[in-house]
């Protein structure tokens, strides 16, 4: 069993995705104790912005440049990364109504032309292996469910969800704590929910 684990808040000690996100890995590690986990902390070690090099070194263009040589690779290790893991579980706090700039710098990383996705006859087809789950975390200050007038605003797990469903990866459990600005106890009261729903994951 492999995990991948992958932090994007840019809160530190006071995030709640990451301290929810732990909780996830550590549920899964007491259900599977042989399971290695893959850490990767998108603020801690920022992924480097796309740019015109990258996607024409993507397009087949030669690679000159040793430093974009060597950004290429450390892309090519989130994607090593991605298909290599049996379960993914991501911290995504919604920030500005969207994921932060920290998890879509990873998102462009792997979502790749060949490597994640192709485009067939049938239109796209997501190319990662069959049978992997994930565990999405996601954070939010305000609330954006159950019937919420602002649900038209939420453009993160809308956009999470279907941007991993483009790459093949379907089978997602969300994990919500929403309303953590309004107050102590709303925020205290998302988080006990929250981590009750993972103590009772069916893993």
């Amino acid at each position: 069993m492999k995990i991948l684990h992958i932090d994007s808040s840019i809160l530190g000690d006071y995030s709640v995705s990451r301290q929810l996100s732990a909780d996830t890995v550590a549920r899964l590690k007491a259900v599977h104790p042989d399971a290695t986990v893959t850490y990767r902390d998108l603020a801690a070690n920022p992924v480097p912005y796309l740019t015109g090099a990258h996607m024409a070194a993507f397009q087949g263009a030669p690679v000159t440049d040793a430093a974009l040589a060597d950004d290429l690779a450390i892309g090519n290790g989130y994607i090593d990364d991605l298909l290599a893991a049996d379960i993914i579980v991501i911290g995504a706090p919604m920030y500005n109504f969207s994921v932060s700039a920290q998890l879509k710098s990873w998102i462009d990383r792997v979502v790749v032309a060949g490597k994640t996705f192709q485009y067939g006859a049938a239109g796209p087809e997501g190319l990662l292996p069959k049978g992997k789950k994930a565990f999405l975390i996601s954070t939010r200050g305000g609330v954006y469910t159950g019937g919420s007038p602002a649900a038209a605003l939420d453009h993160q797990e809308k956009y999470l969800g279907s941007i991993l469903a483009f790459i093949g990866l379907t089978d997602v459990t969300w994990i919500r704590a929403e309303g953590l600005a309004l107050g102590e106890d709303a925020k205290d009261a998302a988080i006990v929910q929250a981590q009750g729903e993972i103590v009772d994951l069916p893993l």
